[in-house]
């Protein structure tokens, strides 16, 4: 009796055994989980495809006058050339300074559309809930390698706007723009990426 013991649990010990690789190539692998700049890339992003979608459905067979933003930041100094040269904290600083401005930006377009009971008003509510979750992982993003916050510039916003075409104007002009700024800076996150890696 004792040796059928052994010897079923001798047998039973070399099939689990033989059943190892098994388990192991079906044991599920770890995910690497997303850093910061990953996340900070895919949701500039997204703002970025929320933009287009809005012009899509406001666009204008002429171009518009681009004069009622006085205060947006200035992205004709902003090349690709540039991003091999970013520097990690005064890039990180400056891309939170900017959407800060934005947000004021976009909350008065907001605000102005509802008066005119504007249909894009959902989907710039979400562009504002996107700025503001974007603008709270950069920042920190920021604290993690000691970066320093700016103030933002004041936004000089253009007086309330009486005609719904001006609304739509507003509008068109200031989704052009952040959609220009939200490329530029979804290149620059993964430019930064392998140095924010080397500073953590």
């Amino acid at each position: 009796m004792k040796l059928l013991l052994d010897s079923s649990s001798s047998l039973l010990f070399s099939l689990l055994l033989a059943q190892l690789p098994v388990f192991a190539s079906a044991s599920p692998v770890p995910q690497r989980r997303a850093g910061d700049l990953d996340k900070l890339t895919n949701q500039t992003r997204n703002l970025m495809r929320l933009a287009q979608e809005l012009l899509r459905e406001h666009a204008f067979d002429s171009d518009v006058e681009s004069h009622r933003f006085r205060s947006l930041p200035e992205m004709s100094n902003r090349s690709a050339n540039d991003l091999n040269n970013l520097e990690l904290k005064p890039t990180l600083s400056k891309l939170h300074a900017d959407l800060k401005l934005y947000e004021h930006h976009f909350e008065w377009l907001n605000m102005v559309s509802k008066k005119h009971h504007n249909p894009a008003v959902p989907k710039l509510k979400e562009m504002i809930r996107e700025m503001k979750s974007l603008i709270s992982l950069l920042h920190r993003q920021m604290q993690r390698v000691e970066a320093p916050r700016l103030t933002p510039a004041t936004p000089s916003l253009p007086p309330q706007l009486p005609h719904h075409f001006d609304v739509l104007q507003s509008s068109h002009e200031l989704l052009q723009h952040f959609k220009l700024f939200c490329d530029w800076a979804y290149r620059a996150f993964i430019s930064l990426k392998p140095k924010a890696s080397a500073a953590q």
